[in-house]
């Protein structure tokens, strides 16, 4: 037979364990919320990290190594008619010492936003410490490069 519990046999309410509870529950969602908020401040980390990696190659005077960054091919010498409509003296003459940057000896990433239609990211970069900024469009389908039209 089951003995009903009354009042007086209830348990004594624990102060500290409820305290203890109330932090515990308080740390989880203040941790949430960080991630939440890290998550939404890189998340065009990666598109900022191929552009970073684009002008480092620029920077050492790797034009090739640039060049296959551009177009997302590492093997592009092996297939250059595939580029045939922006062949590597094209970007030699755009990105080269001749180019509109000149010779580019720093760089550092600005900013970064999403397109409209949300297929890849506008990542704005400070080139040679100019007042005028570059900004490279990085599809996110095929992670290629191209100038954003401005």
């Amino acid at each position: 037979m089951l003995k009903a519990m009354t009042l007086l046999d209830a348990p004594q309410y624990d102060l500290a364990r409820q305290r203890r509870r109330r932090i515990v529950l308080a740390l989880a969602i203040a941790g949430v919320l960080i991630l939440v908020a890290l998550g939404w401040m890189y998340r065009h980390w990666p598109q900022e990290h191929l552009v970073s990696q684009f002008f480092t190659a620029l920077e050492n005077k790797d034009y090739e190594r640039a060049y296959a960054i551009y177009f997302h091919d590492p093997a592009w010498q092996q297939h250059t008619q595939k580029y045939s409509q922006y062949t590597y003296s094209d970007f030699y003459r755009d990105w080269g010492p001749s180019g509109e940057w000149g010779y580019i000896k720093s760089h550092k990433i600005y900013g970064s936003a999403g397109s409209d239609a949300g297929t890849g990211v506008i990542v704005e970069v400070i080139i040679n410490g100019r007042a005028e900024h570059a900004r490279l469009f990085v599809q996110k389908s095929d992670k290629t490069l191209s100038v954003y039209p401005y």
